[in-house]
């Protein structure tokens, strides 16, 4: 019997307009955005529906943006009989997963994924860490270099998205410098990527240590279904293992293509990214194409789905 899997997007996926649909046509959408506003003292919905997009893209703002839309997402497809049997998200998207899954509750995820964006950009001065998108170079060969370079500059291999595309990310220099022997290597593109922080590289330790703090203070309760985490591609159910995989995924790489051959080897043979975007479907295509991929984002794509499952169940 084929199972369903709920996967849920990270930054990066965020635009101006996103939501409204959902808001214009869902009860549960106008009471969750309402909540998301009270548990963060600030109109959320309002940058989500008008922007402006400098103010959408600031890392303390995507975060709670993308859950809030991504959780309203699992919500109209619970409210219409849809349910996944495990679930994982990617990088923030995990929060989303965790709230999927019974873990965490919806305004505590919105209130520390706020905290968790604005402690990942306060741990590296803006301009002193960045990212670098590689593609066409194997990961055992990334690692390599990266472990090389960072005698001079630290630079790790951080997301592991997909065969062929992994991110790195470190200080400047170190980025700089791994571009240049990536390349040199065979590279296809190595792009340096408009962040303002290394995300995910040992560099976001003070944000680990900060968040530790933090999650504290919130409830987190057994998971109703499996959770996947991205520090070790590994199920999780118990409270604790979750709460310490959340501390160490702020300053560990995102291990994303295991993570999807975690949720197969379950039985887990439609994946569906609930939340803003594609990127994920895009991933999970190139990771095992025997995958049946599905989004919803809004409700053109949520009825599609809808259609399908249908048809399938």
């Amino acid at each position: 019997m084929s199972k369903l899997a709920f996967v849920f997007p990270g930054q990066g996926a965020q635009k101006v307009g996103m939501g409204k649909d959902f808001f214009d046509n869902y009860d549960v959408a106008k009471k969750m955005f309402k909540e998301a506003d009270e548990a963060l003292g600030y109109s959320i919905m309002k940058m989500c529906f008008e922007g402006p997009e400098e103010d959408l893209k600031l890392t303390a703002n995507t975060q709670p943006a993308i859950l809030t839309i991504s959780c309203i997402a699992n919500e109209i497809l619970k409210e219409n009989g849809v349910q996944p049997e495990i679930t994982g998200g990617h990088s923030l998207g995990e929060y989303s997963a965790l709230v999927a899954a019974g873990v965490l509750k919806f305004q505590d995820a919105v209130a520390l994924v706020h905290k968790r964006g604005a402690y990942m950009q306060e741990a590296v001065p803006v301009g002193e860490g960045g990212m670098a998108a590689i593609i066409g170079v194997d990961r055992e060969k990334i690692v390599e270099i990266c472990q090389s370079v960072s005698s001079e500059s630290p630079v790790q291999a951080v997301n592991f998205n997909c065969p062929g595309q992994i991110v790195i990310a470190g200080a400047t220099r170190g980025v700089e410098l791994a571009v240049e022997e990536l390349k040199a290597a065979g590279a296809k593109k190595a792009v340096i990527l408009p962040v303002s922080a290394p995300f995910h590289s040992t560099l976001m330790k003070p944000a680990a240590e900060k968040l530790a703090v933090e999650l504290d203070k919130v409830t987190l309760s057994d998971a109703r279904i499996p959770v996947v985490a991205n520090v070790n591609a590994q199920v999780l159910t118990k409270a604790e293992d979750i709460k310490a995989s959340l501390v160490a995924q702020a300053a560990s790489p995102v291990l994303w293509e295991d993570c999807v051959a975690k949720m197969k080897e379950f039985g887990a043979d439609v994946l569906l990214e609930a939340g803003p975007g594609k990127t994920l479907c895009g991933f999970n295509r190139r990771i095992d194409k025997s995958i049946k991929s599905l989004n919803v984002e809004d409700v053109e794509s949520l009825e599609k789905s809808l259609d399908y499952f249908k048809e399938v169940r």
